[in-house]
C-alpha cells in the first residue's frame, strides 16, 4: 500500500492522454477532488460515522435507532459520491484509479456495503464499517508516514520474529529442564515455558520468578538476567531499529511523491537530482585518484601516446 494518497489525474493520468483531451466533467471532478473543502467534508463524515456507530452500542439508545440508521444510510450515499467523483477525475482511463493502494482499498470498503449478506445488524458489517475510520489515514501525511513505515518493515520484522521465536523456545527448554519438576505451574512443559517467558517480557513478574529460583538456586539468577538482556533489552532493540529505519524511508518517499512524477524515479526515497550531483561527485573524486595516479606514475600528457618516457627525460638532475 503506498504511503501517500494516489496523484490526482493531472499529474499521472495525464501521461496516457493529454490533458486537452480530457473531458470537461472530468477536470471538474479532479479539481474538486483535490479541494481541501472537499477533504474536509470527508473526514467530518467519517468521523461522524464513527459516533454514530459507537452510539449503536450503547442499549438505552435503541429509541433512535430509526435516527441512527438514516444517518448510517447518509454516510453510504456520501461515501458512494465520493468514490464517484475521484473515479470520474482520471476521465476515460477511471482503470488507473486501482493502481494506488489507498483508492483500492477505499473502494473496496465502501462497496462491500452493498454485499448481499452483509444486510441488518451482522457482526460482518459493523467490521466494515469499522473500518472506515482507518480511511481517516489517507488524509493524515504523519499517519501515511506511520503506517507505510510499518508496512516497509514487515520484512525485517518477520526476520527479528524468526531470531525472538528461536530465542524464546532455547529458554523455554532451558526453563523446563532447571524448573519443571520443581515449578510445574511455570515451567511443567514446553508450552507453559513459553507462556511464562512470554509474560516476562513485561518484566511485572521478574521479581516473583527471581525468588523462586534463588529458592532453588543462586545460579538460576544467570538464567533470569541473560534473559532479559538478550529478549527484553537486545532484540527489542533491534526491532526499534528497524521500525525507525523504515519510517525514515517512508518520510522521504512521503516528501518525494509530492513533487513532479519524475522527481524519483527509482523509488529510492532520494530525489534523482540529489542522486546525479553524488554520482557526478563521485566521478570528480575518480578523476581526481587518475590524475594522481598519473602524476605518480610520470605519465607525460603531452606525449601523445599516453606513455612513460624511456629516454632518460625524466631522469633526476
Amino acid at each position: 500500500m503506498s504511503g501517500a494518497p494516489a496523484p490526482v489525474p493531472a499529474q499521472r493520468g495525464a501521461s496516457a492522454s493529454s490533458p486537452h483531451h480530457r473531458p470537461r466533467w472530468a477536470d471538474r471532478c479532479d479539481r474538486l477532488a483535490r479541494s481541501r473543502p472537499f477533504e474536509v467534508v470527508i473526514v467530518i463524515v467519517i468521523l461522524a460515522n464513527g459516533i454514530v456507530l459507537g452510539l449503536e452500542t450503547y442499549e438505552d439508545l435503541t429509541s433512535a435507532g430509526t435516527l441512527l440508521h438514516s444517518l448510517e444510510l447518509a454516510f453510504r450515499a456520501v461515501f458512494v459520491i465520493e468514490i464517484g467523483i475521484r473515479l470520474a477525475a482520471y476521465g476515460r482511463r477511471p482503470q488507473d484509479f486501482f493502481r494506488h493502494g489507498w483508492n483500492v482499498f477505499d473502494f473496496v470498503v465502501i462497496a462491500a456495503i452493498f454485499i448481499p449478506g452483509l444486510h441488518g445488524d451482522s457482526a460482518l458489517l459493523r467490521v466494515v464499517r469499522v473500518a472506515r475510520m482507518l480511511r481517516l489515514v489517507r488524509f493524515s501525511p504523519g499517519l501515511r508516514t506511520i503506517v507505510s513505515a510499518l508496512w516497509r518493515s514487515i520484512p525485517g520484522v518477520a526476520g527479528f520474529l524468526a531470531l525472538a521465536v528461536v530465542t524464546l523456545y532455547v529458554y523455554g527448554m532451558a526453563g523446563w529442564l532447571i524448573f519443571g519438576s520443581t515449578y510445574p505451574e511455570e515451567y511443567g512443559d514446553i508450552g507453559r515455558s513459553l507462556l511464562t517467558l512470554f509474560v516476562l517480557l513485561s518484566l511485572e513478574t521478574l521479581p516473583d520468578l527471581i525468588a523462586q529460583g534463588m529458592a532453588l538456586s543462586p545460579w538460576t539468577l544467570v538464567y533470569y538476567v541473560s534473559y532479559v538482556l538478550i529478549t527484553v533489552n537486545l532484540l527489542l532493540n533491534i526491532l526499534i531499529a528497524v521500525i525507525v529505519n523504515s519510517m525514515e524511508e517512508a518520510r522521504r518517499l512521503e516528501m518525494t511523491e509530492r513533487l513532479a512524477p519524475d522527481y524519483d524515479e527509482d523509488g529510492d526515497g532520494v530525489p534523482d537530482e540529489v542522486d546525479r550531483i553524488a554520482l557526478t561527485q563521485r566521478l570528480d573524486d575518480l578523476r581526481a585518484v587518475i590524475a594522481e595516479l598519473e602524476r605518480e606514475l610520470r605519465i607525460d600528457r603531452e606525449d601523445g601516446h599516453g606513455r612513460p618516457h624511456r629516454d632518460g627525460t625524466h631522469t633526476r638532475r
